[in-house]
Formats: structure tokens, C-alpha cells, sequence
């Protein structure tokens, strides 16, 4: 089978491979697509200090092609969204049943559990209340993820922070009461005169970036939530931490390594889709072969005007491109 291997900084080669064997309390999934995460790009571009080769990939969608002898529930023939830790860019991967989950009529291409169940546990955790006044900084595809699932939620008010107008664009149109471009206005003066100079409730980070970690402290209430969405690579960051102790802030990290509590997110995620609650068809706005998983990528780190998400087909006839 054809498996794309990182091989090197920014050097994806998609070698045969041997298909894998099931335990038996596995099934085998002929991948459709799987998603490139942001979370991958440092070991891409090598900043991450891992050993080369690598099979990459945790966003995988496809079809059912064999079930393990201890496995009830799963047919072969089902669509799923499956949580893997690596090999989502192959044909095949093998996968616990117990971390698939029925993708039912949704496009396999938009069948994003993984990604979503990210979002949905970061809103669950902080807690997000009915009348709050939520900021949100970073108008990417989680950030996107976050501002749909806290709108659910029942904020009074949301508001996306972003410097590129095209994704406030996006953000308006996926229902922001306010957008604040951070790159021609202050936010701190948006949000006070938003709020009666008195802060959101709640601040979402999504960005892994420095800067927004100087901002929430002057846009926050006194007790707010701060809650750190973003995944934060390369070198540390600082924080203003004087005025977070006597703002008496509540930190929230919004980032799982409990697989229960992951896959958990993930089923809740795939009904929010199955349900027609959610769709994120609408932002999955690049497409690439299997063979073009550099592109990929590139097109991901670039972030190029109007990208929202790249997903990779490994198998076009199970999702079109």
C-alpha cells in the first residue's frame, strides 16, 4: 500500500509499505482523507527535535475494509472518522474499534472528529456560560471550530479577533456579532468600548502566537477566563503574569492528552455532524492528492489569502476531490 513518509525537514516520499494487520479488536480502514494539522508542521519543518522516518497524520476519515474477530458494532462497508495517533496519510491504518466513530451521510471529507473534538472539549472546559461576552483571538480553522461551538453555547456576544480581513470575513459570515481587525485597530480600546470598559468574560488564544498573550490581560474582566487554545511551537512565551496574578484570571489549558477524555470529544463531535448541528464543509477550503502532501503542507505554513483548512484524499473515490 502507499504510505507518505517524512523523511526529512519539509520532504514527504510516499513509499509501499506493507498494509497493516488488525489485532482483534481493531479494524482496518481504508483511509478516504485525513486532515493536516497545524500541530504537525514543526516536526515538518524540523524544528521539532524527533527522528526521521515518520508516518504523520491524525485526522483520518474513510471506510470500514475489515473488522477484528472481538469487534460488534462496526460493519465492513461503514463510513467512519477514526482517532489515530500516526499513518493517516496511507491507504490503510489500522484502528481500535473502540476510536471510530459512524460518519453517516457526512462527506468524508468534512468528517473532522479529531479536530473538532479539540474544539468542543477546549469550550467544555472553560465552561462558556449563557450571557457571556466572549473574545475570541484567531480567526483560523480551530478558531472557527471555537467561535461555532461557544455560539451553541449561548454567549451573549462573540467577538473574533484576527489581522487578516479575509478570515473576519469568514468569521462575520459564520455569525460574529464583532470582528476586530488587530492589524489597523487597537483591540484593547474595541473591547472596552464594547464592554463598558469592563472586559469579556471569557478570551479564547487561538493562535500560538506571543502576541495575543500580551493583549488578554488589558481585555479580560477581573475573574475572567483566559483559555490558551492555541498550540504554541518553537521557542517559549512569556506572559504578563504580575497583572494575570492580581487580575485573578482563571487559566484554562485547552489541550487533552487523555485519550478517554479525546475520544469522548470525538463521538460528541461526530454526532454534532451527523445531527446537521454542525458542518465544517464550508472550511475546508484546499484539497490535495496523496502525492502532492508537500504541497500540503506548504500551503499550511504559508497560509496563503483565503486558507482555512488543507486536507490530503488518499482515496479519491471515496471522497472526490
Amino acid at each position: 500500500m502507499k504510505q507518505a513518509v517524512l523523511t526529512g525537514p519539509r520532504t514527504f516520499e510516499v513509499l509501499d509499505v506493507p498494509r497493516p494487520v488488525i489485532a482483534p479488536d481493531e479494524v482496518l480502514i481504508r483511509v478516504a482523507v485525513c486532515g493536516v494539522c497545524a500541530s504537525e508542521l514543526d516536526m515538518w519543518t524540523g524544528i521539532a527535535e524527533v527522528t526521521y522516518p515518520l508516518s504523520l497524520g491524525h485526522e483520518a476519515s474513510g471506510i470500514v475494509e475489515e473488522v477484528g474477530a472481538e469487534v460488534e458494532g462496526l460493519a465492513v462497508g461503514e463510513p467512519v472518522a477514526a482517532w489515530v495517533t500516526a499513518g493517516g496519510f496511507g491507504e490503510f491504518v489500522a484502528v481500535k474499534a473502540l476510536y471510530c466513530h459512524a460518519a453517516g451521510d457526512v462527506p468524508l471529507n468534512a468528517a473532522l472528529g479529531e479536530p473538532i473534538a479539540c474544539a468542543l472539549n477546549a469550550v467544555d472546559l472553560t465552561r462558556v456560560r449563557l450571557g457571556d461576552d466572549v473574545l475570541i483571538v484567531g480567526a483560523g480553522f480551530m478558531g472557527n471550530l471555537v467561535q461555532e461551538l461557544v455560539a451553541m453555547s449561548g454567549a451573549s456576544r462573540v467577538i473574533v479577533a484576527d489581522t487578516r480581513s479575509d478570515a473576519l470575513e469568514r468569521a462575520t459570515k459564520l455569525g460574529a456579532d464583532h470582528v476586530v481587525n488587530v492589524a489597523e485597530e487597537s483591540i484593547t480600546d474595541v473591547i472596552k468600548g464594547l464592554t463598558g470598559g469592563r472586559g469579556v468574560d471569557v478570551a479564547f488564544e487561538v493562535t500560538g502566537a506571543q502576541q495575543p498573550l500580551n493583549w488578554l490581560g488589558d481585555v479580560t474582566r477581573m475573574s475572567g477566563k483566559i483559555a490558551l487554545a492555541g498550540y504554541h511551537q518553537g521557542g517559549n512565551r512569556t506572559l504578563p503574569l504580575a497583572q494575570w496574578n492580581y487580575m485573578a484570571f482563571r487559566v484554562v489549558n485547552c489541550h487533552f492528552r487523555d485519550v478517554g477524555v479525546i475520544n469522548e470529544g470525538m463521538a460528541r463531535a461526530m454526532r454534532l455532524l451527523t445531527s446537521r448541528r454542525l458542518s465544517v464543509e464550508r472550511l475546508v477550503s484546499h484539497v490535495f492528492p496523496l502525492d502532492s502532501i508537500n504541497q500540503a503542507f506548504t500551503t499550511l505554513h504559508e497560509k496563503p489569502a483565503g486558507f482555512v483548512k488543507a486536507n490530503v484524499v488518499v482515496d479519491p473515490t471515496a471522497a472526490p476531490q
